[in-house]
């Protein structure tokens, strides 16, 4: 027998079924804010003194505990994220501790949490009027819509989510593994063609340099400010259809303004910047990417492009809070240097290599995206009532 459906009166939620009600979270909910954290409260193993996990903005704990006479949280409560990554909420059955990035949500009445924690973080979408950026406080979530129903259906709901996002979410992580495989995969066959060659057979020497080990017997070693040239990038003046690149995985805008590749784009700062790219077109650069150009005709720049993605840069990275490189810090590294012919010969090889295994990462990217977006549609239908 069909369920019999009506309006819930909230366009983004749609039809629910008759006997649900459409109420708001300050009706079913106490909220509060996590608290400050301050000296002595808190430590980094677990003890008497400090027996609870302490949570900050994400779905696991921070590796520290809180002392026991602080108001700790209980449990079927649920934490969301008032800061950063706002919505995010996880449901919570221990006791705890949470900073103040987090809300914690207490129930008022007799509520399954599991039930609202996968209505709020997937169903809602969070604006913040807030002054501070990015910011979500207790007051605000109040008024945002969810459903009232029976507690019997809450916990049946639940608990079936539960086991169907439990199943996706092992396949979302193993699918993940496989693609940090094969991004491992992918380097350990640079690293190991553009310091060994294609032949395994040859004569070797220590090349005294740790990330690049035995190289050749009749290759050099070379710093690369030699043989290339390490330039600024600037912001653009004008509009346009031009590619934009900072220390990003990929262009970010564009514009009017172009240089002309062959190019290799490297880091200057971000939390990207180990990533290099090769552009063989009309691009731009802003400040936070170099780009690099041939100085040698001796250096083939792809063969370039190829040693930056083995670059060792955590010995090179400047202990800072936004980590950065400069010129210097890759002008002076060393590179393994080949003839060019022999140079063109590994980038033909490391090219359809490469290309063979990008081509896999895409397939289990798109099979992540698809795995996602499931998941997503799941808890919707099942949360708003349009499945049983």
């Amino acid at each position: 027998m069909a369920r019999q459906m009506k309006d819930s009166g909230v366009e983004w939620i749609g039809e629910i079924p008759e006997g649900w009600k459409v109420t708001n979270i300050g009706r079913l909910f106490e909220v509060k804010a996590g608290g400050d954290a301050k000296l002595g409260l808190y430590s980094d193993k677990k003890d008497e003194k400090h027996p609870y996990p302490v949570y900050t903005n994400s779905s696991n704990s921070s590796q520290v505990y809180a002392y026991t006479s602080m108001p700790i949280f209980g449990e079927n409560t649920i934490t969301v994220t008032g800061r950063g990554e706002i919505g995010r909420a996880f449901f919570r059955n221990e006791k705890y501790d949470a900073i103040i990035r987090l809300l914690v949500l207490k129930p008022k009445l007799k509520l399954d949490s599991r039930y609202y924690a996968y209505w709020i973080d997937n169903v809602i979408v969070f604006f913040t009027n807030s002054a501070a950026i990015g910011q979500l406080s207790a007051q605000q979530i109040l008024p945002y819509h969810v459903c009232s129903l029976p507690y019997k259906e809450q916990e049946k709901i639940a608990d079936y989510l539960d086991e169907k996002v439990g199943e996706i979410d092992s396949v979302i992580a193993k699918t993940k593994r496989t693609i940090e495989d094969y991004k491992l995969l992918k380097k350990a066959i640079v690293i190991d063609t553009v310091t060994k060659g294609l032949n395994p057979n040859i004569e070797t020497k220590e090349s005294g340099v740790e990330w690049i080990g035995k190289i050749p017997k009749h290759w050099r070693i070379i710093k690369a400010k030699n043989i290339v040239q390490i330039t600024n990038g600037s912001d653009p003046k004008t509009e346009g259809d031009i590619p934009v690149y900072g220390s990003g995985a990929q262009s970010f805008k564009t514009c009017g303004e172009y240089k002309d590749g062959p190019t290799v784009l490297i880091g200057r700062k971000g939390a990207t910047l180990h990533i290099p790219h090769y552009i063989d077109g009309k691009y731009w650069n802003v400040d936070t990417a170099f780009d690099v150009i041939q100085k040698d005709k001796g250096i083939l720049l792809k063969y370039y492009y190829y040693n930056a993605v083995c670059f060792d840069y955590k010995k090179y990275i400047s202990q800072t809070t936004l980590p950065s490189m400069t010129q210097t810090d890759y002008g002076n590294m060393y590179i393994p240097f080949p003839e060019r012919k022999e140079q063109e010969v590994i980038v033909e090889y490391l090219d359809k290599k490469c290309n063979k295994i990008d081509k896999l990462i895409v397939k289990k990217e798109e099979l992540l995206s698809d795995l996602e977006s499931y998941k997503k549609s799941l808890i919707y239908d099942y949360v708003t009532g349009k499945k049983r």
